[in-house]
């Protein structure tokens, strides 16, 4: 049965990770998550992308340390270099919610895992490389203010012995080794994908029973290239990848394939039905439905609760292409042929049952790419949302906590062309970042607005780095 006041959060900082949310948040409905879902999103991310994360997500909220309230935004000044750490801290503040489960994007869920919400803050798994540590890529909290303006504080009294979040959260909740240990995630909750294979026996063991994956290290599996026709990500730049990783990798790109992708050209479709003549990255996106009568939530009124599906009135199709015109929108060519049946299949490793999709069918991870959008959008209906005047926190906490939601109909500006270029073929798929150059007068506008791009170019290491060269 849908809960309406616990939700499951993640963060997206740009496009690139984007794609992992999106995965991640599908892997979630996949498995029939009964709780919100919920992204935190920058400045960064293009107006495009999130459009398609709100076909997944319940909530899409952007987050901006410059304007946040005055103790976020001075522990940002004190501590410039936790720009990333400091944003991921923000889920403390959605105190609409009486309890969270916090997901890093590069995480994917392989069953269900509701019953996280039957622990308390703060409970996580031991980190594989220091087990008195636990790895911050999958934790339960409970959202508060008070709770929030104490790690800020934290972070900036005494930094991070990493240098993210992770050694944060450890320092602030340094008891986690010794104090109780019903907040010891099983490692099931969170299996690092490229250790996996250190302790090959327990694997062989405990490896079906795995209920998160984390892909840990600098190289995600949007990073590789995957095949459709053969269902497994290209072999060329994953021949070191180990086996057990191998399955865990072909099972992201399969939910990407059949998932993901399609969105992409929906978007698309209905940004034309609705504006005419507009493409999607240089003249904005459009709003999900044609009628412009939308509900108090901003979702159409066409739509139905609680579901992920986009409007009747809209334009769907997301089995066509998307012949782009403009260099900076990514050509999408959905490849129908069906992968092999027998490549990368997790089962026959460990004994992996079929998912269970929401729609109430099997999911086969390797099956073909259904033409229709419905198998997607097929969610079970969720419950209205909690009155926040009724048994919530005060209405000043609420005031404080919550993000303007975000406007995907905003007038466009340099940063919400597509950052990522997606290229695919009958025979491959990739996902690359795309570099993008502004003149001086742009990036000079940009800091005026208060537009910084405190997590890239303009992050605390950038400028120390450039002062460096220049005093030498």
């Amino acid at each position: 049965m849908p809960v309406s006041d616990q939700a499951f959060v993640t963060l997206a900082t740009n496009d690139m990770y984007c794609q992992g949310a999106l995965v991640l948040g599908q892997s979630l409905r996949n498995q029939r998550a009964t709780r919100k879902l919920v992204v935190l999103i920058t400045l960064q991310v293009s107006s495009l992308l999130r459009v398609i994360l709100s076909r997944v997500f319940d909530e899409v909220i952007e987050v901006n340390l410059i304007d946040s309230a005055d103790y976020i935004h001075l522990a940002f000044l004190k501590r410039p270099e936790l720009g990333v750490t400091l944003t991921k801290l923000h889920c403390w503040t959605l105190t609409h919610y009486t309890k969270c489960v916090f997901l890093d994007a590069d995480t994917l869920v392989l069953s269900n895992i509701d019953d996280l919400f039957d622990r308390g803050e703060f409970s996580a798994a031991p980190d594989p490389g220091w087990p008195d540590c636990f790895n911050s890529g999958v934790f339960v909290f409970q959202p508060s203010l008070e709770t929030h303006s104490l790690l800020l504080q934290h972070a900036t009294d005494h930094g991070s012995f990493d240098g993210a979040d992770q050694g944060l959260l450890n320092s602030f909740f340094s008891s986690w080794s010794t104090a109780d240990i019903h907040k010891h995630l099983p490692f099931i909750y969170n299996l690092s994908s490229n250790t996996a294979y250190t302790y090959s026996p327990a694997f062989k063991q405990f490896g079906s029973s795995a209920k998160v994956v984390h892909f840990l290290g600098s190289t995600k599996p949007w990073n590789y290239t995957y095949n459709p026709q053969t269902g497994s990500v290209s072999k060329e730049g994953s021949s070191l990848v180990p086996e057990q990783q191998m399955t865990f990798l072909n099972l992201w790109w399969t939910i990407y394939h059949q998932s993901i992708l399609p969105l992409y050209g929906s978007v698309h479709d209905e940004d034309e039905s609705t504006f005419p003549g507009h493409t999607a990255c240089s003249h904005g996106v459009g709003v999900p439905c044609a009628n412009s009568a939308h509900s108090a939530e901003g979702q159409c009124a066409h739509s139905v609760p609680g579901a992920r599906e986009p409007c009747a009135h809209s334009a769907t199709g997301s089995s066509q292409s998307w012949n782009a015109e403009d260099p900076l929108e990514p050509t999408v060519v959905v490849d129908e042929t069906p992968p092999s049946p027998g490549a990368g299949r997790l089962e026959d490793m460990v004994g992996w049952p079929d998912i269970e999709t929401s729609a109430g069918g099997m999911y086969k991870p390797l099956s073909p790419t259904s033409p229709q959008f419905a198998d997607f959008t097929e969610t079970p209906p969720s419950s209205q949302p909690v009155d926040k005047r009724e048994g919530g926190p005060s209405e000043k906490s609420v005031e404080l906590s919550q993000e303007p939601p975000v406007d995907v109909t905003r007038d466009p500006r340099p940063q919400d062309a597509l950052q990522v270029n997606l290229a695919i073929s009958v025979s491959e798929i990739s996902i690359e970042e795309k570099v993008m150059e502004l003149s001086p007068e742009e990036e000079r506008r940009q800091w005026e607005e208060g537009r910084i791009d405190y997590m890239g170019k303009d992050a605390f290491a950038r400028i120390q780095e450039k002062l460096d060269r220049f005093l030498q």
